[in-house]
């Protein structure tokens, strides 16, 4: 009996596979990215299956030659389309194709809150973020205040590799969080809500959970069932970006999937549960068990990204071995290896490790995360790659 992983983010993979086992599933990963995944595969034991997978036509003949496939995960912007269409075409449990479409569009699902009161209207009054309606990891983002700003980031975006329309929308004022949900049947559980440190639009670091009050937690969970009622949200884990201003959380983007980085990490540990059995279950077509038992009862989480100052190839990372003298058992989560090139310093391309701390609340942790994160320098220099990734 197998489920079957249509790639997946860069960490997870480990729960992922207990969590089927715990099921009675086999987990099969499907990429043609393998080096993407090195830090986990190289500590488990799992099957890999390498074919190009943005070619759902050779995804389908990889799907024909397994005889016990029971479902289909779809984890990851990029391939939330296919994996819907995959699902679809072998009668597995999922969320619809038009569905998929839909939350893929960024500038259609701005349109609909808007229809139902929910976000201002997309448009070109500045400031405004100009972005890719179907963008993932903050790439082709762009934060522009004047005319200046705008023109330039109309030129680099002729250049850049878009995977749908460039649009605007408003540039709101105030922090930013994301709330992570779980959704099944059109009930919705707000999980918690999560911290995030931006240095334009990359992200620098985040924690969980945020410890708001009892009535502004209470807002938020209103808030976000709000928001995906409005967009017949189906199933499935969602991690939703919003800006805290002082008229209250306004939308930056809704996520369909568990979120990026180490956030599964965190929600595991401070939930005190593996919450990709229930991503297990949904690939199932059963009820997640996150609907009704997700309580903070572990310690709270946070995590710093490493990036270097310099373009180029990765030569050193220096200050691992130092984590070890720092507060909230620092743990590094390598994303590049030496010998990797860093072509992007401004969005999550350019991150070679994450420094994941606990703490007893999140604003701890981040302060312990920051801090540990702080030792850790890695260097690139100019050149050709001197070692290909594994």
């Amino acid at each position: 009996m197998t489920i079957v992983a249509l790639e997946a983010l860069t960490f997870g993979l480990g729960h992922m596979v207990r969590a089927a086992a715990k099921a009675g599933e086999r987990l099969c990963l499907l990429t043609g990215v393998r080096e993407i995944y090195r830090h986990e595969l190289s500590q488990l034991s799992l099957d890999v299956i390498d074919v190009d997978t943005t070619d759902t036509a050779a995804c389908a003949a990889v799907l024909k030659e397994i005889p016990d496939l029971h479902g289909l995960i779809n984890s990851t912007d990029t391939w939330f389309v296919p994996g819907a269409e995959l699902t679809a075409q072998f009668g597995l449990p999922g969320r619809t194709v038009a569905s998929a479409q839909f939350l893929r569009d960024k500038l259609k699902v701005r349109q609909r809150l808007h229809e139902h009161g929910l976000s201002p209207a997309p448009g070109n009054t500045l400031p405004a973020v100009l972005k890719d309606s179907a963008g993932t990891s903050s790439r082709n983002v762009w934060l522009v205040r004047t005319g200046e700003e705008l023109q330039a980031a109309l030129d680099e975006a002729a250049s850049s590799d878009l995977k749908g329309r460039l649009f605007a929308e408003p540039l709101f004022a105030g922090p930013v969080y994301s709330a992570e949900t779980i959704t099944w049947e059109g009930q919705t559980r707000l999980l918690g809500v999560l911290s995030r440190q931006v240095t334009g639009v990359r992200e620098d670091a985040a924690a969980f959970p945020v410890a708001f009050p009892q009535e502004v937690q209470a807002e938020l969970a209103w808030w976000v069932s709000r928001v995906l009622d409005a967009v017949e949200y189906e199933q499935g884990f969602a991690h939703i970006e919003f800006v805290f201003t002082v008229d209250g959380p306004q939308l930056v983007e809704i996520n369909p999937r568990i979120g990026g980085a180490l956030v599964g990490e965190a929600l595991c540990r401070t939930l005190g549960v593996n919450v990709y059995e229930s991503m297990i279950d949904m690939a199932l077509g059963k009820a997640p068990s996150l609907l009704e038992h997700a309580e903070a009862t572990g310690p709270a989480v946070a995590f710093a990204l490493v990036y270097p100052t310099e373009q180029g190839i990765l030569e050193t990372i220096d200050g691992l071995d130092q984590l070890a003298a720092y507060p909230g058992k620092p743990e590094w989560y390598p994303t590049k290896a030496v010998g990797d090139r860093i072509d992007h310093l401004t969005d999550q391309r350019g991150c070679v490790g994450i420094v994941l701390t606990e703490g007893p609340t999140a604003e701890l942790a981040m302060h312990r995360a920051m801090a540990a994160a702080a030792a850790v320098s890695p260097s690139a220099k100019s050149g050709v790659p001197t070692s290909e990734p594994n």
